[in-house]
């Protein structure tokens, strides 16, 4: 008998995934039934997209497990409905995207590369930036995401802190955690990237007091979520020049309004939530992975602890 796996996200992604799916089962050996409509009580997974018509999941009575597509659960955690076990996405391709565009932006504030690519005025003040062996650069958020985020500006000689609610230990990195970690952190992060998930717990985790710990001039990058940080804060601590400038991927509401500050501030750089996506190729790995797991009796990968939100 066929595993019966339902693809449940919107319908434009079918064709996408469809094909990179079947190609990672038939590499796992497995025998699968895809398809985007399966009688409810003959369903064995659900690949799953939060922003799908499926919001009940009491009529799923045999799945064994919903596999996201995406790395955050928060449009979902909460659904009183979903008592199977939920895994999160983690994928490489999703991991080397948000790392490439995170060293990017890192290197251009590090580097002060805006001054010369938006300045042809002929202004010629030479200005030599420090080496990144003296930049201090923090990531907030040591999961699969902020440790390959670290790992990289170490190896490019950053100095490189991290942050994480609970203790992690990452080679060459300086760890933070807990409440009092996480004000010693900011207070040298010249550079700081926000890759936390999005819970009740993050919430304005980036607040007036906390900008104001941070070295005056230093950068934001947030590509993790929107209300990670407070955007009235953030806002007067870069018109007082308390922070130099922000670059933002994810914002409390997306698109980012027309009418947001943000669009029109000089020191802020609005990128339209590009810094990661799931990659249909190394995800339907992932995915198959779970499923050969979850019918060999082995522990699935990546589940969600519903009592963190993550």
């Amino acid at each position: 008998m066929p595993i019966n796996v339902l693809f449940a996200a919107t319908p434009e992604r079918w064709a996408t995934y469809e094909p990179a799916l079947r190609r990672a089962f038939g590499g796992a050996g497995l025998n699968v039934y895809l398809a985007q409509e399966i009688p409810a009580d003959d369903v064995d997974y659900i690949v799953y997209a939060p922003n799908s018509e499926l919001q009940d999941f009491t009529p799923y009575t045999r799945t064994k497990a919903v596999l996201n597509l995406w790395a955050g659960v928060e449009a979902i955690v909460g659904n009183t409905t979903l008592t199977q076990p939920l895994a999160r996405m983690v994928d490489p391709g999703m991991t080397r995207s948000m790392t490439e565009w995170v060293t990017g932006h890192v290197l251009r504030h590090h580097l002060g590369m805006d001054r010369h690519i938006l300045d042809q005025s002929g202004d010629w003040t030479p200005v030599v930036p420090p080496l990144a062996e003296e930049r201090r650069v923090c990531v907030l958020g040591l999961g699969e995401l902020g440790t390959s985020v670290a790992r990289t500006l170490q190896s490019l000689r950053f100095s490189v802190s991290g942050w994480s609610r609970s203790p992690k230990d990452v080679a060459g990195i300086n760890t933070f955690h807990g409440d009092a970690g996480l004000d010693d952190a900011l207070r040298q992060a010249e550079i700081l990237v926000l890759l936390l998930p999005d819970t009740p717990a993050t919430h304005n985790t980036l607040d007036a007091r906390r900008l104001a710990l941070m070295p005056r001039g230093a950068f934001v990058i947030n590509p993790g979520r929107g209300p990670l940080i407070d955007d009235d804060a953030l806002l007067a601590a870069l018109d007082s020049g308390q922070i130099a400038h922000a670059t933002l991927d994810v914002f409390r509401v997306e698109p980012l309004p027309a009418d947001h500050p943000y669009w029109a501030h000089p020191r802020v750089t609005v990128t339209p939530h590009i810094a990661a996506e799931t990659r249909a190729k190394t995800a339907s790995e992932v995915i198959a992975e779970n499923i050969r797991r979850g019918e060999a009796g082995e522990p699935f990968l990546y589940l969600v602890d519903r009592s963190l939100g993550y």
